[in-house]
């Protein structure tokens, strides 16, 4: 690991003040932390944003849940108030990594990070979320533009995501048996007029897929997506699985993520 110069800003305009040239912010550390000892990264300054307090925390309104950037994966895994209003982003949040993971990880690290294999990026883009920022405010549709890249500015920082509350909705992967990152893994919301469905882990960023959602928005039913066929074409194909197999497994998520939204 390369030397670097290590600050704890007490404010987020403090934090954007300190983002210039090499730098970089470290929310949970979860992949940051990884690259830097593979010296694969080689920041000039780390700025931690854990002294921040207000930047953690989760509030619901009925219709919208808002969680805080710097909220951990585990603390939105066990809330009460994520479970009553989207319990499907707490079963999301519990499938996270491994405990030491959940334990540090973040969700704004995590949504600004963009691993293509990650799992909140699927329910940000489902749950039709909204990504603020010291700016502004980001629509998730227009947020992520591909592998590692969103639509944020180099000094801007993740305060916290708000999603809409649907009338149900689930998530579910196939996930890789030692990083437990998604291969495939599908999130469909319903919210009572429309539906939509996130894929991650197939392609080289997450999407949705629109066939799956006029279908699912006719008839809220596994039967719906079940003979739909997804298209191979520039999805991943690595050691874990081809193309041709993700494609498949995208219909199969989307059927059980659907089973287990009726029940």
């Amino acid at each position: 690991m390369h030397a670097f110069k290590y600050h704890r800003p007490s404010s987020v305009n403090d934090a954007a003040a300190l983002v210039k040239g090499e730098a970089k912010l470290l929310a949970g550390g979860q992949t940051l932390v990884q690259t830097m000892k593979l010296r694969l990264a080689s920041p000039s300054d780390i700025i931690d944003l854990g002294t921040i307090k207000d930047l953690a925390g989760i509030k619901s309104d009925g219709k919208t849940l808002s969680i805080g950037a710097m909220t951990r994966h585990a603390d939105v895994a066990h809330s009460a108030e994520v479970k009553k209003a989207i319990p499907a982003l707490a079963a999301l949040a519990a499938m996270i990594g491994d405990r030491q993971v959940r334990a540090m990880g973040t969700i704004g690290g995590s949504v600004a990070n963009n691993d293509p294999a990650a799992d909140y990026p699927a329910a940000l883009l489902a749950l039709n979320a909204t990504i603020t920022t010291n700016k502004g405010k980001h629509e998730a549709d227009k947020f992520f533009k591909g592998m590692f890249t969103t639509a944020l500015a180099a000094d801007e920082i993740i305060t916290g995501v708000s999603f809409q509350v649907p009338r149900r909705a689930a998530y579910t992967k196939f996930k890789n048996p030692a990083s437990r990152f998604a291969i495939v893994g599908v999130f469909v919301a319903d919210f009572g007029g429309s539906v939509r469905v996130a894929v991650t882990g197939a392609g080289a960023g997450v999407f949705r897929q629109a066939d799956m959602e006029k279908a699912l928005a006719a008839k809220f039913a596994p039967e719906s997506v079940a003979n739909i066929k997804v298209k191979q074409d520039g999805l991943n194909s690595d050691m874990h699985a081809s193309a041709e197999y993700r494609a498949h497994l995208v219909t199969v998520m989307a059927k059980r993520a659907v089973e287990a939204a009726l029940k």
